[in-house]
């Protein structure tokens, strides 16, 4: 599956309106991003269930901001509309695909009510 360009437009639709959605916040001149690349979207071939999205952070300054990126590249993954995952630098393959299959694994209705007891608190 090809990867989708994220942008304050699209991103609530794009993101609400799937179950599992990886992000890559890059930039073209970032050297670490330019590496991550060709592994992010290998893995989008392999997974063509999941969407892979991308967002540029020179041109969305303002989804950069609101997820607070201080680093890039960083991935996020979103799952129901809950960010279960979020780290700055690039992956190599083996790892990016362990953190793919840990997320899969996870319990959303746990996640969820987690989530739901760090607010009351």
């Amino acid at each position: 599956m090809s990867t989708v360009e994220l942008t304050k437009d699209n991103f609530d639709e794009v993101v609400s309106g799937n179950e599992f959605v990886l992000i890559d916040f890059w930039a073209s001149w970032c050297g670490p991003c330019r590496q991550f690349a060709p592994v992010y979207d290998a893995a989008s071939e392999r997974h063509e269930d999941l969407v892979f999205a991308k967002v540029d952070t020179e041109a969305q300054p303002e989804l950069a901001a609101a997820f607070e990126i201080r680093s890039i590249p960083t991935l996020m993954i979103v799952r129901d509309n809950v960010a279960i995952f979020a780290q700055p630098g690039a992956l190599p393959e083996a790892a990016l695909e362990d953190v793919i299959g840990q997320a899969r694994k996870l319990d959303m209705d746990e996640v969820r009510k987690s989530v739901e007891d760090a607010k009351q608190k």
